[in-house]
Formats: C-alpha cells, structure tokens, sequence
C-alpha cells in the first residue's frame, strides 16, 4: 500500500509543480467578475425567493377573513371564528375554539376540507 502511494505522488507531483508554475493570479478584472457573479448566485438561490415567500404570507395573512379554514405551523387545522389584529380564533372541533397568532397560519384551504379530512 505504501509503495502504491509513493509512486501516485511521484507521478502527480511534476504535474503540479508545472500547472503551479503556469497559473497566473487573478487581475482586478477577473476578481471584480467573480464578485458580481457570487453576488448574482446568492442574490437568485437566497435572496429572492424567501422574499418572494415572506410577500406572500404577508397577503396571506392579512387576507384572512371569518369562515376561512386554516392550517397553523403546529399542524392544526381549524375555521377561523374571530379575527383581530394580531390574533385569530379557529375552531378546531365542535366547541372547541383556540386563540392563535396570525403568523403562525401557513396556508389557507378550500372549503370543505375540514368535512374530507373528518370524515
């Protein structure tokens, strides 16, 4: 095994020392390039989806409105009763009504779901 490893860097190591030899650095051209386009790869992979995400929770939740049936980050799943500001009231079965912050809503159902999930 040894032996194998002594001619494998033997064979390599002139490779390297040449492409080592023959590598110019980058100008200020090249760097300035290679800036824009690590700011373009962050700017479509990171930035602008979760801005495009957090604009539509924005008008997700402020479109809820009394009847609508919801789905919270817990996992639960109710119809809105009351809407107040920062809260609203969903009731998740026959009587049972739970106070909870509109920005843990995640997405807003057709109705009649809560009638093929219950039954």
């Amino acid at each position: 095994m040894k032996a194998l490893l002594a001619v494998l860097a033997l064979a390599t190591s002139p490779l390297a020392f040449a492409e080592g030899a023959a590598a110019q650095p980058m100008g200020v051209t090249g760097q300035l390039i290679f800036l824009g386009g690590f700011l373009l790869i962050f700017y479509f992979l990171l930035w602008r989806p979760q801005s495009k995400r957090q604009k539509e929770h924005k008008e997700l939740v402020g479109g809820l409105s009394v009847g609508d049936e919801v789905v919270t980050a817990g996992g639960m799943l109710g119809k809105v009763t009351k809407v107040t500001e920062d809260f609203i009231v969903i009731e998740v079965s026959k009587g049972v009504e739970l106070p909870v912050q509109k920005i843990a809503v995640t997405a807003a159902l057709p109705k009649g779901t809560i009638k093929e999930v219950k039954a």
